[in-house]
């Protein structure tokens, strides 16, 4: 099992930046490739970054591309998504997920252990 605890949610103005961290846990092997996605009321779970814990390589939805970063601190088990720009609709609630495949896939039913979610709200 791998035990997934996100933090850093919160209320920000629209332009401004926060950082959601998430901490995975247990079973490091199967720990391979962790992504955030969010889920905006009425909406579906969407991707929004993921990245290999293994090599670093990341991957971005393209309506967050330029203004999040995902990365990694291995010391720490812990990835972070730093979120810059924030507009009114990145507002959602964000999830962590961990995926046992080594591959970066976007669909939320390729990852296999999710934290409880963290609440982002952007505000103009």
């Amino acid at each position: 099992q791998v035990q997934v605890v996100e933090s850093g949610g919160g209320s920000v103005q629209a332009g401004g930046s926060l950082r959601l961290s998430c901490e995975a846990s247990g079973r490091t092997f199967s720990r391979n490739v962790v992504g955030w996605f969010r889920q905006a009321p009425g909406k579906e779970r969407e991707f929004v970054s993921a990245i290999r814990w293994s090599g670093g390589s990341t991957y971005y939805a393209d309506s967050v591309k330029g203004r999040f970063t995902i990365s990694r601190d291995n010391a720490k088990n812990t990835v972070y998504l730093h979120m810059n720009s924030l507009k009114t609709e990145d507002t959602a609630v964000y999830y962590c997920a961990v995926s046992e495949s080594i591959v970066i896939f976007t669909s939320p039913n390729m990852y296999n252990y999710w934290g409880q979610g963290t609440q982002v709200t952007v505000s103009s």
